[in-house]
């Protein structure tokens, strides 16, 4: 391998190309929805099917996917679960049916399950807690701007092209990712993986995926509908006895103890509360500016796509940032400021200046990509090697659940306030109320993660601050710190 083709620069090419597809398949497919179902001649609301196939075939398989790295191997496991996504991003663009379209997106829900916490775990690994900062730029690409290109690039293909292409632009990326993986990825196991906790996959696996099924279809259905409740009381039972059980077992799939780690399990909120914040604001603004300001889909993608521009400059900002002021100074000033943003939002109306709001998105990037880059640099600084691979595991399921909590409460808000109101004539008016209530929630969600973020110390995640020596080791690593 050549000096340019180091390992370090290889796993963040594989890394961010395979993490900015799944990424951006997130949100790709809510701008296509509405011209699948009409050339699969299927009404509109039962498309919704696509998006709850996909989150329940990821929540169930995400609990396991760490164990399978240690066990099995992380490159091994990142690449079959890489092919596995790419391989269904073929299968859907084939579909000619809206079962054969949910089956597929099952399957490539399974790919994306395994995917996020392997490559997390081989990062982490791979960059010794010093070093990280300077990795930023890797962490925050897929995780934050790949979502705010999707509806863009959706909007593009569905417009010129056809629907099946938002599958298509999957292909150039995933396979170059996997076949540069295939030769230059180095292979980790851990030897100590242990056996296969089988309680807790029958526990976990059923327990998120009912969890993600009631919050999904909550706000569709109403959550006095029998199925939604049902699922979610059973999602809760299940979990529930999922922590008695992991709490008894030595090698458990979900170690719960690793939130005994202060700095862990703080950073791990903040990170739920900020993608709970950040991916309801982007459901929520893009209704109201459609639905009540009459914004066309397209002109609505470009108004909030300065968010991507501003994350790309708070990716190299991150580096600067983190060791001068500290992962506790970094994070709530990225939070307070998001926040305000969030509330300038919601006072947006139809007079507004159109770069006034590129503005803000700009902003929003700015301040909350140096949180996002903060958080999962600090998250990671106080766990050992051998814990990653679980430590990785328990951080995407809590990323998994905040968008989920987030748009089931936001809306619930909607729903709650009435985006309608009926005029004289009795027309259905839009109410402007209710989109900027929920986009105070969103803000809420934020604050939350300011009150959350009073908790951390900085000399918990001194690792990650100081600078990296000459030559360092890739296996030293920070003791665990104290709960």
């Amino acid at each position: 391998m050549s000096s340019w083709l180091s390992s370090k620069r290889v796993l963040c090419i594989v890394y961010v190309a395979a993490m900015f597809v799944v990424a951006m398949d997130a949100t790709v497919l809510n701008v296509a929805l509405q011209t699948i179902s009409r050339e699969l001649e299927v009404p509109s609301a039962a498309s919704g099917v696509l998006n709850v196939g996909y989150l329940v075939s990821l929540a169930i398989v995400l609990p396991m996917a760490g164990w399978l790295g240690d066990k099995w191997g992380t490159k091994r496991v990142f690449l079959l679960a890489l092919a596995i996504f790419t391989g269904a991003s073929v299968l859907c663009s084939s579909a000619n049916s809206l079962a054969s379209l949910t089956l597929f997106r099952v399957i490539q829900g399974i790919g994306g399950g395994l995917l996020t916490p392997v490559g997390m775990a081989m990062l982490f690994r791979m960059f010794p807690p010093q070093e990280r900062a300077k990795i930023s730029r890797a962490l925050i690409l897929p995780i934050a701007i790949a979502p705010a290109v999707g509806p863009i690039v959706s909007g593009l293909l569905v417009e010129y092209f056809t629907w099946r292409w938002i599958f298509y632009v999957n292909l150039p990326i995933g396979i170059p990712a996997l076949v540069f993986g295939l030769f230059w990825l180095r292979e980790h196991r851990e030897p100590n993986a242990g056996k296969l906790d089988v309680s807790g996959l029958l526990l976990s696996g059923p327990g998120l995926a009912l969890l993600m099924y009631a919050l999904s279809q909550g706000p569709l259905h109403g959550w006095h509908a029998p199925q939604v409740w049902i699922a979610g009381m059973a999602g809760i039972v299940l979990l529930a006895a999922l922590v008695k059980v992991e709490l008894s077992v030595e090698k458990p799939l979900l170690d719960l103890r690793l939130l005994g780690n202060r700095l862990f399990r703080t950073t791990g909120f903040i990170a739920m509360c900020a993608s709970a914040g950040l991916l309801g604001m982007l459901y929520v603004f893009p209704l109201m500016y459609q639905n009540a300001l009459r914004v066309s889909a397209l002109d609505t993608g470009l108004a909030t796509f300065p968010e991507a521009i501003g994350l790309m400059i708070a990716s190299q900002l991150v580096p600067w940032t983190y060791p001068r002021l500290g992962p506790k100074r970094v994070i709530m000033m990225g939070l307070v400021a998001t926040a305000i943003i969030f509330i300038m939002l919601s006072m947006v109306d139809a007079s507004t200046n159109l770069w006034f709001i590129r503005a803000l998105f700009f902003g929003i990037g700015i301040f909350l990509g140096q949180t996002v880059g903060a958080v999962q640099i600090a998250a990671f600084a106080t766990i050992p090697p051998a814990s990653l691979g679980r430590a990785s595991t328990w951080f995407t399921v809590q990323n998994r659940l905040g968008p989920a909590i987030g748009l089931a409460i936001l809306s619930a808000i909607l729903i709650a306030v009435g985006t309608g109101t009926a005029n004289a004539a009795g027309e259905m008016e839009p109410n402007l109320m209710a989109y900027r209530a929920a986009l105070l929630g969103a803000a809420g969600f934020l604050l939350f993660g300011v009150g959350a973020a009073c908790w951390i110390r900085d000399a918990d995640a001194a690792a990650t601050i100081r600078k990296p020596a000459a030559k360092t080791p890739a296996k030293e690593q920070a003791a665990p710190a104290e709960s």
